[in-house]
C-alpha cells in the first residue's frame, strides 16, 4: 500500500507568486507542478547520467552494429 508523504519549503513571496502562478497557467495546483517539475529534472538528470556512463563504456570498448546486424539482434 502507498503512503502519501508531505514536504514543505519556504519560499520567498516573489518565489510563491511565481510558482503559484505558473502553476495555475499550467493548470495545476502548486502540488502537482512541484512534484512534476522535481520529478522531471531527477528524470533528466538520470538520463544525462545513463548517458555519460554510456558513453564512457563506449569509449573503452567501441563496438557498433549495422542496420542488419541491429535488426537480427533485435530479432526482426
Amino acid at each position: 500500500m502507498s503512503t502519501n508523504h508531505t514536504v514543505s519549503l519556504r519560499l520567498s513571496d516573489e518565489e510563491n507568486r511565481l510558482i503559484r502562478n505558473f502553476a495555475e497557467i499550467k493548470g495545476m495546483s502548486v502540488s502537482e507542478f512541484l512534484r512534476e517539475s522535481a520529478l522531471k529534472e531527477i528524470r533528466q538528470e538520470l538520463d544525462i547520467y545513463t548517458f555519460e556512463e554510456a558513453y564512457k563504456a563506449h569509449i573503452k570498448k567501441p563496438k557498433t552494429l549495422s542496420s542488419k546486424e541491429l535488426r537480427k539482434v533485435l530479432g526482426l
